[in-house]
């Protein structure tokens, strides 16, 4: 087994204590939002043309382009606590063109469609783009692109002929653990997750929707007669059609409770750098920045020049169970502090004033399936797996598609046409997702060498590669 490089140049503990003394377990992001007032529960019975179940983005999308469609239609919106509070509100941002969850687990699982997915994905990236500024949303985008970067030996071939030297990794991101790197300026874009979801809410009320918030979603009847009735603890709305957009959250279709588990991601933000900091660093294309490892970091800037270092550990919670208590979780944010100044050892000092986390809906293909149920009036969509920011505007539309009976360029493609495996019930998911990570991890440890069980994975579709 050979330690990692963020093992082999991990800093003083005593420094990892002092950088996590002054933080808080809160979301940045959601901190960092204008006041705002909260939007009144359902109460009694409602009628509506579609009613839309989650105040996340696919939900806010799936409404606000569903009245885009049809400025006559009456949409209600159905949140069981506030807008963007959940996944929508703690991610780190990026918005990102793929809606395959990159290209190597696009290419594996549509080989064949994979260039009309490439075009879908840069198509919906362009509107996302044009929306903002067309809707006024106040998100901060910026267009940055992203540095992928190697930071084992192995890895460098994995970035292609054309990859960038140390040097020249090294001048956009300052860091000495970077080998090799490639910036894709056409890729990502960078928002603010909480501002882009409060601004998504205030387009649809501009636009004719009704939201409701604290109205938990407990039922949905579909008589034989037709229609829909979405029930709450407190009223209800009759309407015609349902979209579901409650993603992490327990399906309330039956034939969705095993397509989904969720997978817990970690973040920490520091104290806005100084001067000093910012050029220790270098950084000035703003750009996102990933790893290639298969337990991999992303980081960003935000607007105040905060560095927003996440990901590595992904825990399954016992039974699967969403479990606020899992988002305290002392030894991660110790170890994403350490693999932090290992990165950035120019930091030494720097404190983190948050930290959190947050359930991610994965999926056994790792990119988002959809789909109709109750003869066609309820439509769905889930399994993100973390990248979820831009691929949610392009589900809201496959989901209108679908409703609309419309064969589409979207629905015509099999990613949409298709469904991913589900997990098997506990105790197997557990046992399989744990022994996925602890596989993933050593392949880490062995210069990317993948096991017999990760092999067999690959060999049955069902691999990841990140």
């Amino acid at each position: 087994m050979h330690p990692t490089a963020y093992e082999r140049h991990a800093p003083d503990p005593r420094l990892v204590a002092q950088s996590l003394e002054a933080s808080r377990q809160a979301v940045f992001w959601l901190e960092d939002l204008p006041a705002r007032e909260a939007r009144p529960r359902l109460h009694g019975e409602e009628r509506a043309d579609l009613v839309v179940v989650g105040g996340g983005y696919l939900g806010l999308w799936a409404a606000l382009n569903a009245v885009r469609r049809d400025p006559g239609r009456r949409v209600v919106l159905l949140e069981a606590n506030t807008v963007g509070w959940a996944a929508s509100g703690r991610n780190g941002g990026f918005c990102e063109a793929s809606i395959t969850h990159g290209e190597a687990n696009g290419r594996a699982r549509w080989p064949q469609e994979y260039a009309a997915l490439e075009r879908l994905g840069h198509d919906n990236l362009a509107a996302f783009e044009r929306d903002v500024e067309g809707l006024g949303l106040d998100c901060q985008w910026e267009r940055t692109g992203v540095l992928q970067v190697a930071v084992e030996d192995h890895q460098v071939p994995w970035l292609g002929p054309d990859a960038l030297d140390a040097a020249g990794a090294r001048r956009r991101i300052d860091s000495p653990l970077f080998l090799a790197g490639v910036f894709e300026p056409d890729e990502s874009a960078l928002v603010h997750p909480a501002r882009l979801a409060v601004g998504l809410a205030r387009a649809a009320e501009r636009a004719g929707v009704v939201i409701h918030e604290d109205s938990a979603v407990t039922s949905i009847d579909t008589p034989r007669g037709g229609g829909c009735r979405v029930g709450t603890e407190h009223g209800s709305v009759v309407a015609e059609q349902v979209v579901l957009a409650t993603n992490v959250f327990p399906s309330l279709l039956r034939r969705n409770r095993r397509m989904t588990v969720p997978v817990y991601d970690y973040v920490l933000v520091t104290e806005p750098l100084s001067r000093e900091q910012r050029a220790s660093i270098g950084w000035q294309g703003r750009e996102g920045l990933s790893d290639l490892a298969n337990q991999f970091h992303y980081a960003r800037l935000t607007a105040d020049d905060r560095v927003l270092w996440g990901g590595y550990d992904a825990i399954y919670p016992a039974g699967g169970r969403i479990d606020a208590s899992q988002e305290a979780r002392p030894e991660t944010f110790s170890r994403l502090a350490s693999h932090f100044l290992a990165t950035f050892p120019q930091l030494e000092g720097v404190r983190f004033s948050h930290r959190w986390a947050g359930a991610i809906d994965t999926c056994t293909r790792f990119a988002a399936f959809h789909g109709l149920a109750r003869q066609g009036r309820v439509a769905y969509a889930a399994g993100f797996t973390g990248l979820g920011v831009g691929a949610t505007r392009f589900s809201s539309e496959v989901l209108l598609d679908l409703l609309a009976g419309e064969a589409t360029p979207r629905t015509e493609n099999p990613i949409v046409r298709s469904r991913p495996w589900p997990f098997p019930p506990e105790p197997l998911a557990g046992v399989g997702i744990n022994l996925t990570r602890w596989s993933l991890d050593r392949a880490d440890h062995r210069r990317g060498r993948r096991n017999l069980f990760l092999r067999g994975l690959d060999a049955a579709g069902l691999g990841f590669d990140s």
